[in-house]
């Protein structure tokens, strides 16, 4: 039988532990066990942060794991260009927008800057810039030409190139632009068409062929259970030689000073014997517990919104939020900030019940959220595990396209559930079992909104 001490840091409930085979030990016994004092603190402490580098270097791998671009993949430095919305097949990253059409591009900016030209455009397209660590160092959203340079950098830009300096040598850029039904696919092809991401020196030199890139098959895999599946010293070893070229930022100085009791830091290698005695059984029961534990410990940045609750500031540019951070890694990758886009969130129907495939709900809109500029507003279901629901129309979200069918009074109606009603014009398809709902604001309009009456989900 496992032993562990009751005031551990997952805080495992009594049921868990015996399903487990554990019990406990004195606090006094247990912590004689550790090479180093505080080592349950210290273990987590580390593993929130530098989860979100170690899952961006994950889903760099796995995105760049091709040796010619093409609609899902791309090799450093080079653009790929997606043809289609997400649909249920997509797992690259959970909660997958389904509004836009994404150019993504991951970055090596070790040996010179990337210029990348941003075409004007008659609809909402802006391109997030995010560093090694999550956080979105610039959105560009005015068409024009920029260099994106690494921190420091002391060379010289043509004229008329505009300087975006990332801390980090990995860079992970995601443009999204809006789409209205597949007729419009034509119009974002062009667009696309026009986007352009050159090195420097190939960029002045006018003239570049994309390099050729490599396939490994063992990097086909999903990030985030990538992630998960790592050792201690596999996760730590791989933080440890990121933080090389993707430097912590200064305000994480005191933190590393009380992590490199555990040789975490740049360029340290990690000691597994430090956990000591059990260390391995209390990762993984810290991984088990990591989800829950995140979001619970989030609950300080959540904003209501209605039924509805969203994340607020700092997200999307966190400075010492590090528990924040990993949880926005861990369910939303690449969150944008609050002026860009807000993601309101509803696990319960309006009377505060869970929802369930096994009831059909209604969405009620007395009015469309409020926006500014080329800003739109959608909604979408995923299923338990986070992903789009497979369904028989390919319907993953309604929005301010999709051509809702009013009620007489104005507000609209959307129907939710598993099975599809007769008239399916305002139907959005959710899963048989357990389900949740994502309203997506891009550009919201800040002046109004927080007056604005959010939809409610209703039994019918």
């Amino acid at each position: 039988m496992k032993m562990m001490t009751r005031r551990s840091f997952l805080s495992l409930s009594a049921a868990t532990a015996a399903a487990l085979g554990i019990s406990f030990l004195p606090v006094e016994t247990a912590e004689a066990c550790f090479a180093i004092p505080d080592a349950q603190n210290l273990l987590e402490e580390a593993y929130l942060y530098a989860f979100p580098l170690v899952i961006m270097n994950a889903t760099k791998i796995y995105s760049t794991n091709t040796e010619t671009a093409n609609n899902i993949r791309a090799p450093i430095n080079q653009f790929n260009h997606a043809r289609k919305l997400a649909d249920a097949s997509f797992r690259t990253v959970v909660t997958p927008n389904v509004d836009t059409i994404y150019t993504q591009a991951w970055l090596d900016l070790s040996e010179e800057p990337m210029i990348y030209v941003v075409p004007a455009t008659d609809r909402f397209f802006n391109v997030q810039v995010l560093d090694a660590w999550t956080n979105t160092a610039a959105v560009l959203e005015e068409p024009g030409i920029y260099a994106i340079v690494r921190s420091g950098w002391q060379g010289t830009l043509p004229e008329g190139v505009r300087k975006i300096e990332v801390p980090t040598t990995t860079v992970w850029t995601i443009a999204r632009i809006v789409l209205s039904g597949t007729e419009d696919l034509p119009n974002v092809y062009a667009i696309q068409e026009q986007m352009q991401l050159t090195p420097l020196s190939m960029y002045i030199s006018g003239s570049y062929v994309p390099p050729k890139g490599s396939y490994v098959p063992e990097n086909d895999f999903i990030p985030v259970n990538k992630v998960l599946a790592m050792t201690p010293k596999e996760f730590f070893d791989t933080a440890n030689d990121l933080m090389v070229l993707n430097p912590p930022a200064p305000e994480d100085a005191a933190l590393l000073r009380r992590l490199a009791a555990l040789h975490v830091g740049p360029g340290e290698t990690f000691d597994e014997s430090l956990l000591g005695l059990g260390g391995t059984l209390r990762w993984k029961m810290m991984l088990l517990q990591l989800k829950s534990k995140l979001t619970e410990q989030a609950t300080q940045y959540a904003r209501q919104m209605g039924q509805w609750i969203y994340y607020g500031d700092p997200i999307g540019d966190f400075g010492t939020e590090y528990t924040y951070r990993t949880m926005v890694a861990l369910i939303g990758l690449g969150a944008n900030t609050t002026d860009i886009a807000i993601y309101p969130k509803t696990e319960v129907d309006s009377s505060g019940n869970t929802l369930t495939g096994k009831r059909t709900y209604k969405l009620h809109f007395t009015s469309f959220p409020p926006t500014v500029d080329n800003g739109f507003w959608s909604v979408t279901a995923y299923g338990d595990d986070d992903f789009l629901i497979d369904n028989p129309i390919g319907r993953y979200c309604v929005n301010d396209r999709s051509g809702l069918t009013p009620n007489a009074d104005g507000s609209v109606d959307v129907i939710l559930s598993a099975d599809a009603p007769e008239d399916t014009t305002n139907w959005l398809p959710i899963a048989k079992g357990g389900f949740h709902l994502f309203l997506r604001i891009y550009k919201p309009d800040w002046n109004t909104l927080n007056n604005w009456q959010a939809p409610t989900v209703d039994v019918r």
